[in-house]
């Protein structure tokens, strides 16, 4: 049984502005799709019962990730998130040591 994961993972947290959340989730998406195209593994964003938005990115590496951020995703969409965002925290890097994250079938509801 292999568990490491691949690659390593960058978290992201802000608390937004009420009533922006959803212009915030449209921009994180599309810059998600942007950075898939240039190597990510994709991302996740949730909504914590603290209030906050949380989202992390899975990249093959460090390098990866720096070659990718070296074209910046669309103006438009980053000043979208960014008008979105009362207060962003500091992003966190994760590598991964142990991974057991099994991701359902494609179709799959439960």
């Amino acid at each position: 049984m292999s568990g490491r994961g691949p690659g390593f993972v960058v978290l992201y947290r802000w608390r937004l502005h009420p009533g922006r959340e959803e212009a915030f989730i449209e921009a994180w998406s599309r810059i998600t799709a942007h950075y898939r195209e240039k190597g990510s593994f994709g991302s996740r964003l949730h909504r914590g019962s603290d209030g906050l938005f949380y989202g992390y990115a899975q990249w093959p590496s460090d390098a990866a990730r720096q070659k990718a951020f070296a074209e910046a995703e669309d103006p438009a969409d980053a000043e979208q998130m960014r008008s979105a965002v009362a207060e962003r925290f500091p992003e966190i890097r994760l590598e991964s040591v142990a991974d057991y994250l099994v991701l359902p079938a494609a179709g799959s509801t439960g």
